[in-house]
């Protein structure tokens, strides 16, 4: 791959990590804040049990979802270290070329698209 084609991907990955990263900072700001800080009551009485319940549940799928987002960013740490050590754009399975259309819509793929569809068929028949 070519080097100008390297510093389009690294700058591509950089911005989504850069957006990710954002929003795992917003989703721990959200969390980290109580029902009471959120409405601005500040009186001392207790909330209804569905209420704290309802917190509970949202605090929950906010957790979930920087989880999730935090695995993607390994995932393009990891691809910036490809493009760092030269085995960028290669299929860690078969190691032939990813496409450039593939690295433009997945550009963290470490899996050409014929070895990807392979490993999710593999792992549907495992369910």
């Amino acid at each position: 791959m070519r080097k100008a084609d390297m510093k389009r991907y690294e700058k591509l990955l950089l911005e989504k990590r850069r957006e990710i990263v954002e929003g795992i900072d917003s989703l721990r700001k959200d969390t980290t804040s109580t029902i009471k800080e959120s409405t601005g009551d500040l009186s001392s009485y207790s909330y209804h049990m569905a209420d704290l319940g309802t917190d509970a549940q949202e605090r929950e799928k906010k957790f979930q979802l920087a989880s999730k987002s935090q695995r993607f960013v390994h995932h393009i740490d990891e691809a910036l270290r490809r493009i760092k050590d030269g085995t960028y754009g290669k299929c860690h399975s078969c190691g032939k070329d990813v496409s450039r259309a593939r690295l433009t819509a997945v550009p963290h793929a470490r899996l050409c698209i014929e070895c990807k569809e392979k490993e999710e068929k593999t792992k549907a028949r495992r369910k």
